[in-house]
């Protein structure tokens, strides 16, 4: 463009609107005036104070709309901004201009149809559909001709706005509480390790233990992953135009996103993007309780997230302080790259002095010759309540994933001054995220030591065959298969028909840890294999 045609750009952007109109008739000859001049569209987006914030300047069919500040009043539901554009030609109202108005909320969309020298023949305004029945996302208002626009669409955009946050007003749930969808997407090609039905509900049951409240699930099976969207942008689409109505500001993808997904994503939409593996990282910075767990979930944060801290990414700094972004690293989480790195090696030295001193811990264990039984397992199958039962402890046990991160030792005495260290672990979990599972490596190296391990299972959950093969999983990774071990059966009191172990092999034992039955076969059983020397 010519510096006079730049020139003439920068002065619309100075000019102010009629607060209660969608556009002038002034300003909208101008506009059109400069893009039937330049033989591109131009747009304007206007705030609710009049003033002009951007101008936009795209091709002769389309705006590709910028960058735009994400940041909404809590209590609103739009943006704050309304769109003017010029086309060049007379013609529809185009599906592109209006599907970027739902998806970036905009108060409302005008479209000045040209006439005769590109000047204003008409005007045509949008906004978003309030009726979450309809099948149109939006409205198109009559077509209204200059010298004809009506005013007052402040008030319009108040009755929208109050008409689409009619479901906070009805939550009963505090205003808190993130509210998400859930989505699941599977290929063709590839073979499921356990069924897409098992993989949502533990993702709902994540959600629960932080604190999200899931307000629908999206399922999805395609020949390959779309590279940037995962589900393709006609699909991502429909989810965010639902979002818009039933006040979701959440999405979930049961699967991990790669940093360049999660940004398009929410570039593309206006919501905050998060995988399923930074939902488990904030239940573990909300959980760890010790110094030991805070560095291990820190440093996991920042393994994990270094690749998404780029300035420009906005989808972090919305996840900043909020779920996917809180815990011991939330304050590094938009520093620089190389602090980020010094940060890492900080930790990791830490956590290397951490590791000898319970090195030294384990020495002096086993120069007294204490037997170790470790209590493994998938989380929440009862392990900590399993441990509490038995040592008569408080230790935190709730019906949540990962309510125990930080490692816990008890002692417990059998007849013949004998006494063995009970250790609760943190659990494990289908799929565990490689940066957690490198972090609580100094955690779960412990289980090394160990001289039985008690595989807790919690046999009244359906999927319980493939959580007992994700935990086997796990052990051979870390090289401990050889372990001698327990298969502990938990929660039969919620089984009807407790008869399926009875051509059960040995080193296997039903129990329920919440009405404290079954626990002496169990002990019978641990000391049997740990002192079978000594009785032969």
């Amino acid at each position: 463009m010519k510096s006079s045609q730049i020139q003439k750009l920068k002065k619309i952007g100075e000019r102010r609107v009629r607060e209660d109109v969608a556009i002038t008739v002034e300003i909208a000859r101008s506009i059109s005036e400069i893009s039937n001049e330049i033989g591109r569209r131009v747009s304007v987006s206007i705030d609710r104070t009049g003033y002009i914030q951007h101008v936009i300047v795209g091709n002769d069919k389309s705006i590709e709309i910028p960058e735009l500040d994400r940041t909404r009043a809590i209590d609103k539901r739009l943006r704050g901004l309304r769109l003017f554009h010029s086309y060049l030609k007379e013609e529809q109202v185009t599906e592109e201009d209006l599907m970027d108005m739902v998806l970036l909320r905009m108060d409302y969309v005008t479209i000045s149809i040209p006439g005769q020298n590109g000047i204003p023949k008409y005007f045509i305004s949008a906004h978003i559909n309030t009726d979450e029945n309809s099948k149109s996302p939006w409205i198109i208002l009559e077509k209204k001709y200059p010298g004809k626009i009506s005013t007052g669409i402040l008030q319009e955009i108040e009755t929208i706005e109050d008409e689409l946050g009619r479901y906070k007003k009805n939550l009963k749930t505090s205003t808190k509480v993130e509210r998400a969808f859930l989505i699941n997407v599977s290929t063709h090609n590839k073979k499921l390790s356990r069924s897409v039905e098992s993989s949502i509900e533990e993702l709902k049951e994540l959600c629960r233990t932080a604190g999200i409240e899931v307000v629908d699930t999206f399922f999805q099976k395609r020949q390959s992953l779309d590279p940037t969207t995962v589900m393709g942008s006609g699909k991502i689409k429909e989810i965010i135009l639902q979002a818009v109505h039933k006040d979701v500001d959440l999405l979930i993808f049961d699967l991990e996103l790669s940093p360049s997904q999660a940004k398009k994503i929410s570039y593309f939409c206006d919501l905050k993007v998060i995988d399923r593996t930074q939902l488990i990282l904030d239940i573990f910075a909300k959980n760890a309780k010790s110094r030991d767990g805070k560095l291990q979930v820190e440093l996991a944060q920042l393994k994990y997230l270094k690749g998404r801290l780029t300035e420009l990414d906005d989808n972090m700094s919305r996840l900043t302080g909020g779920i996917g972004g809180r815990g011991p690293g939330e304050t590094k989480l938009e520093i620089g790259k190389r602090r980020v790195e010094e940060r890492i090696a900080h930790l990791e030295k830490e956590l290397k002095s951490l590791k000898q001193r319970r090195e030294l811990n384990r020495k002096q264990r086993k120069r007294r010759e204490i037997p170790v039984v470790a209590i493994i397992g998938y989380t929440n199958t009862g392990k900590s309540t399993l441990l509490n039962a038995l040592t008569n402890s408080d230790v935190i046990s709730e019906n949540k994933l990962f309510a125990t991160l930080d490692p816990t030792t008890r002692r417990v005495r059998f007849p013949e001054e004998r006494e063995i260290i009970l250790s609760d672990t943190v659990g494990f979990i289908h799929g565990l995220p490689p940066e957690l599972s490198n972090a609580f490596k100094a955690t779960l190296e412990e289980l090394g030591d160990a001289d039985l391990l008690l595989h807790v299972v919690d046999i009244s959950n359906p999927s319980y065959k493939e959580q007992i093969g994700a935990v086997e999983g796990i052990l051979t990774s870390l090289n401990l298969e050889k372990i001698e071990k327990i298969d502990v059966y938990n929660k039969v009191d919620l089984l009807e028909d407790t008869n399926f172990l009875e051509n059960s092999q040995d080193k296997k034992v039903c129990i329920s840890a919440i009405q404290k039955t079954g626990f002496v076969e169990l002990l019978n059983l641990v000391e049997k294999l740990l002192w079978a020397k000594e009785q032969s």
